[in-house]
């Protein structure tokens, strides 16, 4: 097997130079998505890209911090328990048969973490959801379809 490199810029990216998340916070709408939750220690983003219906980020908002063993306590308490607030809309909005967490930070080094809803017609059923980084040319959701989307779960979220 041939052994491949990490970025040349891996330290810069591991050190919050020119992390997307952390440049890009706060916003109500990015190129990726729409931020659907606005919590203490997390915000939730339903992601645009046609990948898979309810695929939302949970992006750690307070500084960059690239491993969740980073946070003390009472923040890695605080991420994991927004997370799970999201999960929870995100499951009964979209009712999927299971719900995936990936928490990689491969591409982007900041703690966030994937939430992926399965469905009984799914890309790898029984198996990890094949997810790549996204790309400029993916084929985004319908702007109507997607609105409605991010309305009814802001509409969850607001409720607990």
């Amino acid at each position: 097997m041939t052994a491949l490199e990490w970025p040349a810029n891996w330290q810069d990216r591991i050190s919050g130079a020119s992390c997307e998340f952390c440049e890009g916070g706060g916003q109500e709408r990015n190129e990726y998505g729409a931020r659907i939750f606005l919590g203490k220690y997390v915000d939730g983003y339903l992601q645009s890209a046609d990948i898979q219906q309810g695929y939302t980020l949970a992006i750690w908002k307070a500084r960059h911090v690239v491993e969740p063993t980073e946070l003390s306590d009472e923040e890695a308490a605080g991420y994991w328990a927004e997370t799970l607030v999201i999960a929870r809309a995100l499951i009964e909005f979209y009712k999927p048969m299971k719900m995936n967490y990936e928490t990689l930070g491969n591409t982007a080094p900041h703690l966030h973490t994937h939430l992926l809803p399965r469905f009984e017609i799914d890309p790898r059923p029984g198996q990890p959801f094949p997810l790549l980084a996204q790309t400029d040319n993916e084929i985004q959701m319908p702007e109507d379809r997607f609105i409605s989307e991010v309305t009814g779960l802001r509409s969850l979220l607001q409720a607990d």
